[in-house]
C-alpha cells in the first residue's frame, strides 16, 4: 500500500509544485512506484514533467465519475501522473455533496496498491481540494519560502491540519516544513528559519535540515518538461533536492518505527 504525501501551502511562489515534481522524480531514481496527482487547477504539476494538461483526461473527469482514475494516469520518465486544469477551479461549488473531502481518498483505493508512493500537489488555498489531500494522506509537507509573508501561511494551516486529525484523517502527520530559495547568508533567510522552527514546534513537526538553495534553473527546467535533476543535475537546487527525499525517506522510515505502522 502506498505511503500518500501532500505537499501544502495556501501561499503561492513558495515551491510548493517544484518540491512535488522533485519529490516524484526523486523517489523514482531511488526505485520506487510513484504516482502524482495534481489538484491545483493550475495543473503546473503534469506540466513541469512534459505532459500537455489541455487535451487530455485529468483528476476532474475522474471525480466528475466520468471515467475511473486508471484511464487518467499518464506516464512520463519520471512517474506517473493524474493532471488537473482549469476545470477544477470550481471545484469549491461544484462538489457540494455529503462526504466532498473524501473524493480523493475514495478514489485513491483503486490505485494505492500499485504503488510504493503517491505525491499531490495542492493548489494555494484551503479549500475543498486542500481538504481531500489532507484527508487521503499519511503526511504533509509543508516548502516554505524563506520570506516574512510566508510564514503567515503557514501559521494558518495549523487549525486546518487540527480539524482533519479530529475528524476524517486522525492519522495525519506532519513530516516537516521544507525551506525554499533560501540563502543562508542573508539575514532575513535565518530569522525565518528561526520563525519556522517555532511554529513546526507549535505543529509538532520539525524543520527539514536541508534548505533549497535559489537559482534560475528552478524555473527553467519545467520549461523544458524536465526534472531539475536531469535538466541541470549539478545544480544547487538539484544537490538539495536529492538531500532532501533521502531526509524524507529517513523521516518515514522513523515515523512508521515509532508508530508502528511499517507498510
Amino acid at each position: 500500500m502506498a505511503t500518500i504525501i501532500a505537499l501544502t501551502n495556501q501561499k503561492g511562489g513558495v515551491g510548493k509544485t517544484t518540491t512535488s515534481s522533485a519529490l516524484a522524480a526523486g523517489l523514482t531514481r531511488e526505485n520506487n512506484r510513484v504516482l502524482g496527482i495534481d489538484l491545483d487547477p493550475q495543473g503546473n504539476f503534469g506540466f513541469s514533467l512534459g505532459l500537455d494538461i489541455e487535451d487530455c483526461k485529468n483528476i476532474y473527469d475522474v471525480f466528475k465519475y466520468k471515467l475511473p482514475i486508471e484511464e487518467a494516469i499518464q506516464s512520463t520518465d519520471y512517474c506517473d501522473i493524474v493532471t488537473s486544469n482549469i476545470l477544477l477551479s470550481g471545484a469549491e461549488l461544484e462538489f457540494n455533496s455529503f462526504g466532498r473531502e473524501l473524493m480523493l481518498k475514495r478514489t485513491l483505493r483503486f490505485v494505492e496498491n500499485r504503488y510504493d508512493y503517491i505525491i499531490i500537489d495542492t493548489p494555494p488555498a484551503l479549500n475543498v481540494l486542500t481538504m481531500n489531500a489532507y484527508a487521503a494522506s499519511d503526511y504533509l509537507i509543508i516548502p516554505m519560502a524563506a520570506e516574512i509573508l510566508s510564514i503567515v501561511g503557514v501559521s494558518q494551516i495549523k487549525e486546518t491540519i487540527n480539524s482533519v486529525q479530529e475528524t476524517v484523517n486522525p492519522n495525519l502527520h506532519v513530516l516537516g516544513i521544507l525551506l525554499t530559495k533560501y540563502n543562508k547568508r542573508t539575514i532575513l533567510a535565518r530569522e525565518v528559519k528561526e520563525m519556522a522552527n517555532q511554529i513546526a514546534a507549535q505543529i509538532e513537526t520539525s524543520v527539514f535540515k536541508t534548505q533549497i538553495r535559489p537559482s534560475v534553473t528552478i524555473a527553467e527546467a519545467p520549461a523544458h518538461g524536465e526534472s531539475i535533476y536531469e535538466y541541470s543535475p549539478r545544480s544547487n537546487p538539484s544537490v538539495d533536492y536529492q538531500a532532501f527525499v533521502k531526509e524524507v525517506l529517513a523521516k518515514i522510515r522513523q515515523q512508521e518505527v515509532s508508530h508502528g505502522t511499517q507498510k
